[in-house]
């Protein structure tokens, strides 16, 4: 695979990424917003809803893959569930700690985790 055919793929996935992004923050906004929950719970839960999302659209679309969602989905959930790890501890230590308004501490923490899970989804959930 050409640098040309990974950019390729990485701006699929990147845009790909917008909708599942899309589906974290107003699950995240929804939940603070109108039910009150506490912000870290809330993009904890965004994260999984947009994890969801997410695999359903590279799976189709960027990766275009034929593999068993078994192994799939086991190895995509599991790059997720590293990226859920990030995720918590970074909003934890920028909301709570560095006192950081929740949306812009999401917005650096999500920059972040699309080149995590682009690296170990290419080289190893879809490879």
């Amino acid at each position: 695979m050409t640098a040309r055919d990974h950019l390729h793929r990485f701006l699929a996935f990147a845009a790909v990424g917008l909708v599942g992004t899309g589906a974290h923050y107003l699950t995240l906004a929804g939940l603070v917003e109108l039910l009150g929950v506490d912000p870290v719970a809330g993009s904890v839960a965004g994260f999984v809803v947009g994890a969801a999302v997410n695999y359903a659209l590279n799976y189709r679309l960027t990766f275009r893959s034929d593999k068993r969602h078994r192994e799939a989905a086991t190895k995509f959930f599991a790059v997720a569930a590293s990226g859920f790890v990030i995720n918590a501890g970074l909003m934890h230590l920028l909301v709570n700690v560095a006192a950081l308004p929740y949306l812009l501490a999401q917005v650096g923490v999500t920059g972040f985790l699309v080149f995590w899970h682009y690296a170990l989804n290419a080289l190893w959930t879809f490879k």
